[in-house]
């Protein structure tokens, strides 16, 4: 049977999936075949996740251990060179997590939308093959009841009118034989109800859980994305809150991406199983419902070797052709010779005539409804759907996670280096003396209360603008020793004069901060006032 199959070919990964051990939770080796419903199969499938499960214990483990150590293990990390290394690795490992989680997140929006295509290609292929079913039902549920119910009563009118003729009564009987020759032959179709009813469910189910497998996948792949932003973020600004919140998200992340991908890898060695063989598993399934001759004929649909259905089927179309054909000529005589003579027979032979053409169009629905041609494309349809696009989005989807589950380790890894970093930085910053003239704290300091202690003198002098002889400055402002002391006090320091408590207004030009009108102001002083503040203050 299966080497007269050409129209579907498995695809390559289906059956590199399909080699995949499968091994219950006793360890015993079982058959690779698709049988969803036998509980070793079940658990060689959770077998699969178990191993993922596995992977994540080990990670965890590993994680652990390189904490461990960087905690434990202090390096001497005083030096100007191992401090520029440490930061270098560190950055190189946030550029290299960033740049693995975008990649893994792309790869999961393409294999979430492949799989998402390839669900409703399957969902649409059913609900053609359900359409089709039901219009079948539909035609022979249809044409049987007209025959039973329409065309009987027009029969027993016309057989009450036509009693004076024996002629007219012969061919009433007689049509009457070929309506219940058609009701036989509709009747030895099989009946698609049950079938129907089993693939809208089927359809209504995979798309319902389809739908939310997308939303949370796509939440994943958000969440993933913010996380690795977030941590690039913390990084960046060295915001050791920020990069503890993403720390114990990373953790999470992680275990959730090992999970993912313990459930996708058992999705796609089931579904590869089936992809291998899955007429066999159909024929498997419905061999309570339908014969197999049935199922044979429309999962096959091969033109060159008829299938004992076909022959069936095309016996029973032919037969109620024939009939119908029949009655009509019975009915075009009737009309022609007994409307003449009985007049009221016209309207049940009219409606007759009506029945039988609305058989014929019921008929030619029919044949095209039960070739083969049709199902065989919705059920090759579902197969692409589901072990081309489906399988290879999952496929997608388990690389996505491996991706994932390696980003949030390399951050997980720099992390805790790039906190020791911020903790030693500050360390190093706490450690400068206060009094040290070359801390930045300290001259920050020094200059905020120089600047407070001068700020009354500041004012004096801009708030004169107009008076000449307000630009003397207070003399508590001032300090009455010479600039060599002040000169000779910073040599100590730094070995280079400094006139860091030396008034602005004596060093011969005013800072850049001054506005356009003191500056006006500052240049119109006359020549006694720079005698006045001496010698240093000309410019």
């Amino acid at each position: 049977m299966s080497s007269a199959r050409v129209d579907y070919i498995a695809p390559w990964w289906t059956y590199w999936l399909h080699e995949f051990p499968h091994v219950n939770l006793r360890f015993q080796p079982l058959d690779h075949t698709f049988k969803p419903q036998d509980e070793n199969y079940q658990q060689s499938l959770i077998f699969l996740g178990c191993v993922a499960a596995a992977g994540l214990g080990v990670n965890l483990l590993c994680l652990a251990i390189y904490l461990s150590c960087l905690c434990c293990c202090r390096k001497d990390e005083e030096e100007e060179e191992s401090k520029k290394s440490n930061s270098c690795c560190v950055t190189w490992a946030a550029v290299a997590a960033g740049l693995i989680c975008c990649v893994a997140v792309g790869v999961g929006f393409y294999g979430n939308s492949e799989i998402n295509d390839g669900v409703y290609q399957l969902t649409y292929s059913l609900y053609n093959a359900n359409h089709t079913l039901a219009g079948v039902d539909s035609l022979v549920t249809g044409t049987v009841g007209g025959m039973q119910s329409g065309l009987n009563e027009h029969l027993s009118r016309l057989g009450e009118i036509f009693a004076a003729r024996g002629d007219f009564v012969q061919t009433l009987q007689f049509m009457q034989q070929m309506s219940e020759n058609i009701i036989k032959q509709l009747l030895g179709l099989p009946d698609w109800e049950k079938a129907k009813v089993d693939l809208a469910a089927i359809a209504d189910q995979t798309a319902y859980v389809e739908y939310y497998r997308w939303l949370t996948y796509l939440l994943i792949l958000i969440l993933d994305l913010v996380i690795c932003l977030a941590a690039c973020l913390g990084l960046a600004k060295q915001s050791r809150w920020l990069l503890t919140t993403m720390m114990v998200c990373g953790v999470l992340t992680l275990i959730l991406s090992w999970v993912s991908l313990g459930a996708d890898v058992a999705t796609a060695v089931g579904t590869s199983d089936f992809c291998v063989a899955p007429d066999k598993f159909l024929m498997n399934q419905t061999k309570d419902v339908m014969s197999s001759d049935i199922v044979h004929y429309y999962l096959y649909c091969s033109q060159t070797l008829p299938s004992p259905f076909q022959q069936f089927v095309l016996q029973s179309l032919t037969v109620f052709q024939r009939s119908l054909t029949t009655m009509q000529i019975q009915i075009q005589g009737l009309l022609q010779f007994a409307v003449p003579l009985f007049p009221t027979a016209e309207r049940d032979l009219l409606s007759i005539q009506h029945l039988l053409n609305n058989s014929e169009a019921s008929l030619h629905q029919l044949t095209a409804l039960l070739d083969c041609r049709g199902l065989n494309k919705d059920y090759l349809d579902a197969l692409i759907g589901v072990c081309y696009d489906g399988v290879e989005g999952l496929l997608y989807l388990c690389l996505f996670s491996l991706l994932a589950a390696c980003a949030f380790s390399v951050m997980l890894c720099a992390i805790p280096r790039a906190w020791r970093q911020i903790a030693n930085r500050e360390r190093d910053y706490d450690d400068i003396d206060d009094g040290d003239p070359f801390n930045p704290q300290s001259r920050r300091m020094t200059s905020h209360h120089s600047q407070q202690g001068n700020m009354h003198s500041f004012c004096s002098y801009s708030s004169s603008m107009g008076s000449q002889t307000s630009l003397h400055p207070p003399t508590q402002a001032l300090t009455n020793a010479p600039l060599s002391e002040y000169r000779n006090q910073s040599v100590l320091f730094g070995g280079n004069p400094r006139y860091e408590n030396v008034p602005l207004i004596g060093r011969g030009s005013p800072p850049p901060s001054y506005s356009p009108t003191m500056r006006a102001t500052y240049l119109s002083m006359t020549e006694d006032q720079i005698r006045h503040f001496g010698e240093d203050f000309r410019a």
